[in-house]
This record gives structure tokens, sequence and C-alpha cells, in this order.
């Protein structure tokens, strides 16, 4: 993670409750600050962990002591109010699987995602006639789930929570936002587009291939190109989604071999992908 700390560095020393030489070991480090403040007495209090390099420091924290913003590519542990025991350290520091909502950020990168599928309908997907509906962060995992079920979740201690409602998407590493095959049934409620595949083309779509125009039955007017549709058989039932590679009107000059549309996701993936679903 990388963290801005900021330390006014004259006042380092009669802030500074630990300095020790920074070892690969960060346990050791935070068992040590933690003995440190206990016989200190100074548990309730709040501090700040930084790493610099080859330095491990142990920091009052009234904000007024800081000054400087420097950036390092290092983790920053905040230790707050009463940690009784070195052991539930690692736990109480760490926050990154307690669900939340969406950051600002996060929500424009879902929504974006959802409108080349779904279009305006983004609001009907929130304000839905059965009770508003919200997007939930749980484990790097974006949430669809109704209000009245995150209200029941929110007396589930956070370690013991699996899953909550229906899971539409993950943040990369990299903090980009991709669409899993759990949001197919909230796309094909509100698509705007389609495609219709013919029984022989299912199979291959279904083991994560692109659609081709030779196993295209139909596809729906006026559709652009890259723009987000839902894959169905012809029987009507969902297969799956992706970004149209041609519109409509180029669809139907096209060789029996060019692609129709990008695939994305695909229900064979509970299958291909079980672990990581």
């Amino acid at each position: 993670i990388t963290v801005i700390a900021a330390i006014r560095f004259q006042k380092a020393a009669a802030d500074c409750l630990l300095i020790e030489r920074f070892s690969r070991n960060l346990s050791y480090h935070i068992h040590t600050a933690l003995h440190r403040i206990r016989r200190e007495g100074l548990e309730g209090q709040c501090f700040c962990a930084v790493l610099l390099p080859r330095r491990f420091l142990l920091l009052r924290r009234p904000a007024e002591t800081y000054l400087l913003l420097l950036c390092f590519r290092r983790t920053i542990y905040r230790c707050f109010n009463h940690l009784p025991a070195a052991r539930h350290a690692r736990h109480r520091l760490d926050t990154s699987s307690s669900m939340r909502p969406l950051t600002e950020e996060e929500t424009k990168m879902v929504f974006e995602k959802l409108y080349k599928f779904i279009g305006k309908d983004i609001k009907s997907m929130i304000e839905r006639p059965d009770g508003r509906y919200c997007l939930r962060l749980h484990k790097n995992r974006v949430y669809y789930v109704s209000e009245a079920l995150m209200k029941k979740a929110t007396n589930i201690a956070r370690d013991k929570l699996v899953s909550l409602g229906t899971p539409v998407g993950k943040l990369t590493h990299s903090g980009k936002f991709r669409l899993t095959v759990g949001a197919l049934d909230l796309l094909s409620r509100y698509a705007k587009h389609k495609v219709w595949l013919k029984p022989s083309a299912e199979m291959q779509y279904l083991y994560g291939n692109h659609v081709v125009k030779s196993g295209l039955g139909r596809i729906t007017e006026n559709t652009p190109a890259y723009t987000g549709v839902v894959v169905y058989s012809m029987s009507d039932i969902p297969l799956g989604f992706g970004l149209s590679a041609k519109s409509t009107n180029e669809c139907r000059s096209m060789e029996p071999n060019g692609i129709v549309v990008l695939h994305q996701a695909d229900v064979g993936e509970y299958l291909r992908a079980e672990d990581e679903l």
C-alpha cells in the first residue's frame, strides 16, 4: 500500500516513542510497539507506526507535530484505542475485509461499466418497486444488495461475512473495476442491446470464445459498435455478456468468421473458474 506520512523531523525526538532498526519481520516490530505502549501506560491514545528506509518509528500522534508530507512506498499502520494483545494486532490493523460503501471514484467506475449495458436504467436498478438497492464493497468484491438485507448483515461480524447480495464485479489490484458473470441476471433485466446465438454456437461461446457472424442468430436494431450487449440463446436464456465489435448495419455485410461480440463473461465460468468465483 502506498501511503503518505506526515512528520516534523525537528520534533521527532520528543514525539517518538520507539526507534528501531527495521528488519524484515514486521510482526516483531508491531509486537514490540504494543508492548512498549502497555508498559508506558499509554493504552487508549493514538499512535502512528511508520516504516522508513532501515528504520521503524512509533510516533505519538497529536496532529500538530506533523508538518511535511513525505511519500514512502511502504505500509503505515495506525494503532487505535486499546489493542489488548499482540496476537490481535494484525486482525485489528487490516481493514481490507470490512464491508463498506463505495467511494466516489469507485462508484463512478462501476456506473460507467453498467452504463454501457443498461444506459439510463441505472436509476431503476437502484430504486426498484420492491425497495431500494445499493452497492457495497467487501473483500474487493462489489455486491448489489437491498438496503433491508444490508441492515440485517450489520449484525454479522465482518470477518465471518462471506458474501452479501449479488456479486456484480470486483476491483483488480490495479484499481480497475471488472464486471463478473454474477452481474448477468442484473444486466439481462435492464439490457438495451441484445444478441441471440444459434444453437450450434452456444457451446463454443460457453467455452469463453468470441461470437462470430456464422453463430449469430439475430441482434437488436441500431446496436452501435463497442457497446455492452447481453448474449442469449434462441430460447431467451441469458448466456453471458460482452462488447459489440460491429454495429448492426456492419454485421449484415460481414464475413462468416468475423467477430461480432467480444467475450467478457459467460455462465460456463461457474464450471471453468469455480474456485475464483
